[in-house]
């Protein structure tokens, strides 16, 4: 994927893209809306107290399913399948609004949890693990994942400051947040059992684990493809010659004990040397 550049999608066809996708959230909406409607509008009439509920158990879908997002761009991110239709720039961008969408959202639905006198939470109830009166290990498993993903959307705002590398680190507690939030979600949610609620949580962990697994193995791939190369480097004979064509070591071996360091002797020049008609030696004045 390293040889993957931004090409950008063809003009001629925004226009069917954009209404195919018209398309395809108007026949999603038209078949939801109106029977979601009708079912809030019912449970609203039969107990109008369970309103907060609603709205705090809509909340809580609305962030796992942007914190879902968010991870799932990070990891096409990483793994540069992106490139080839999205500016990096743009689609980090659009990652790191994810996140911060997603904690905003779950932030919404843990205060939503102090209104609804369904099952009544106190402020410590909500923010400290473990404290819950309903599902305290799940509910826990939430809060942490909570504050888990809190620390890395704020990692982003301080990415100059913590360095690229401690950055970088600090995003694998992204998986552990996620993990978090899923077992919050399967263990807590009332509507767990529902068959759309499983099919949610299955197929976003299902899309995590397989594009968790193909970062991991392109990662693999890299490093044996690195270490591969410097062994051949290393195996490659020395073909360093002198100007004649001989090897380094036969001319230092025909130079004898007055070489340099080099292994080629030094000889002087000057130009009395250099002109024939001087004398190489100069006569003596003594008589």
């Amino acid at each position: 994927m390293a040889g993957v550049t931004f090409r950008g999608m063809d003009e001629r066809t925004s226009l069917a893209r954009w209404g195919l996708a018209a398309v395809a959230v108007g026949i999603v909406a038209g078949a939801t809306v109106p029977r979601a409607i009708d079912g809030l509008v019912g449970v609203v009439a039969a107990n109008p107290a369970g309103l907060p509920w609603l709205i705090e158990r809509l909340f809580a879908f609305l962030a796992y399913g942007t914190m879902t997002a968010s991870v799932v761009y990070g990891l096409l991110l990483s793994t540069k399948l992106l490139d080839a239709i999205a500016h990096r720039p743009i689609s980090f961008t659009l990652h790191q609004d994810l996140a911060a969408i997603g904690v905003g959202l779950a932030a919404i639905h843990g205060v939503l949890l102090g209104l609804d006198r369904t099952v009544p939470f106190s402020i410590a109830q909500i923010a400290v693990p473990g404290l819950a009166p309903h599902a305290p290990l799940a509910v826990a498993f939430g809060q942490v994942g909570l504050y888990l993903a809190l620390v890395v959307t704020l990692s982003f705002y301080a990415r100059r400051r913590i360095g690229q590398r401690a950055w970088r680190t600090l995003h694998y507690v992204t998986f552990l947040a996620f993990v978090g939030v899923t077992v919050h979600g399967i263990g807590a949610g009332t509507d767990s059992a529902q068959g759309w609620a499983q099919a949610l949580y299955i197929g976003s962990a299902a899309v995590v684990t397989f594009l968790l697994v193909y970062r991991i193995a392109l990662s693999v791939a890299g490093r044996r493809s690195a270490v591969a190369s410097a062994e051949r480097v290393q195996r490659m004979p020395n073909r360093t010659t002198s100007s004649v064509g001989e090897p380094r070591s036969a001319v230092s071996a025909t130079t004898g004990s007055g070489s340099s360091a080099g292994g080629v002797r030094r000889t002087s020049w000057s130009p009395r040397a250099a002109d024939p008609s001087t004398p190489t030696s100069m006569p003596s004045t003594s008589r």
